[in-house]
């Protein structure tokens, strides 16, 4: 079986340099700057949304005609990506502005995972997945402030929707050609999940050691899975 997935790796080799130096500084950024240091904080503003849009780039780059109807949505959902991670870090509080931004983006992310795989195709998958997003948020509500309760639930929801119908997608590529890049899609999916697990944690509940670390660092393999899930493949055996 042929995968012809190295050829968008090969094309975007540049591009995907500067994402993971990008990503490092917004994790060193994040994790090193104070109130005062405007090196690290001027670093981390500049980095952060910049690694998901050296992304962005990378998908534009990475998707042939064949796999637009695909890559064109995981692209909208790199942007609303984007424009998050500004508002969750700027200062202030643009928490809910960030939930919903990114809430856009598991949105984009479904309807992608939808076009070439039937939704919802394994059902016990989506009862789990709805299950561990109710368990988070029990872990969470009476942390969470009362005006947050519903959008969190919501997002739970679409997040859960999301890493579940990513899954469901490879299982119902299992075989085919396509199998290695929707294998990239439920990778990111599920670190996805884990991701926005540790930052919701991290802001309402525990305070958890170097929690810039872990929760970029998937974030940012997450955002990475999908964008080489836009990769092309042989449809030759």
């Amino acid at each position: 079986m042929a995968y012809q997935g190295t050829l968008g790796i090969e094309r975007n080799r540049l591009v995907y340099a500067l994402f993971l130096a990008c990503a490092g500084l917004a994790i060193l950024g994040s994790l090193l700057a104070t109130p005062d240091d405007a090196l690290w904080r001027g670093l981390h503003y500049l980095t952060k949304p910049t690694a998901t849009l050296l992304l962005l780039v990378a998908v534009l780059r990475n998707s042939p005609a064949s796999s637009r109807t695909y890559a064109a949505p995981v692209a909208v959902g790199l942007l609303f990506a984007a424009a998050g991670d500004t508002f969750l870090m700027l200062p202030g509080d643009y928490f809910l502005a960030g939930l919903i931004c990114f809430l856009l983006t598991h949105c984009a992310y479904i309807f992608a995972l939808t076009r070439d795989a039937k939704l919802a195709a394994h059902p016990g998958l989506f009862g789990t997945f709805s299950l561990v997003a109710f368990a988070v948020v029990a872990g969470l509500w009476t942390s969470l402030p009362p005006e947050m309760r519903i959008p969190v639930i919501i997002y739970a929801l679409a997040l859960g929707a999301m890493a579940a119908q990513a899954i469901s997608r490879l299982r119902q590529f299992s075989g085919m050609p396509a199998q290695a890049t929707a294998r990239f899609a439920a990778c990111g999916g599920l670190l996805f999940m884990i991701s926005d697990t540790l930052l919701a944690y991290g802001r309402f509940r525990w305070q958890i050691p170097y929690n810039a670390l872990w929760v970029l660092g998937t974030y940012y393999a997450a955002q990475y899975f999908f964008a080489r899930s836009t990769e092309a493949y042989d449809n030759k055996r």
